[in-house]
C-alpha cells in the first residue's frame, strides 16, 4: 500500500489498559482475541495479567490487559 491512498494519512494508536473482573465469561483472555471498549473494537495486546488473591481479603483481583485501536 502506498502512493496517493498513503499520502497524507497518519497512524494513530489510541491504547487502554483495562481491568476486567476475574469472574468475566470471556477469561481467559488470548493475545488472539479482540474487546470492545467504549464501542470501540480494540485488538488485546501482550498477555492478560491475573492479580490473584488479596493476601488480607482473599478475594480475586482483576484481570488486567492492554489494548490498541490503530487507525490511519
Amino acid at each position: 500500500m502506498g502512493g496517493s491512498e498513503q499520502q497524507a494519512r497518519d497512524t494513530v494508536i489510541t491504547g487502554w489498559t483495562v481491568y476486567a473482573p476475574p469472574g468475566h465469561p470471556k477469561m481467559p483472555l488470548r493475545t488472539t482475541d479482540k474487546a470492545r471498549i467504549r464501542g470501540v473494537v480494540c485488538d488485546i495486546t501482550g498477555e492478560p495479567g491475573d492479580w490473584g488473591r488479596n493476601p488480607f481479603t482473599g478475594l480475586r483481583g482483576p484481570v488486567q490487559f492492554a489494548a490498541d485501536r490503530v487507525t490511519g
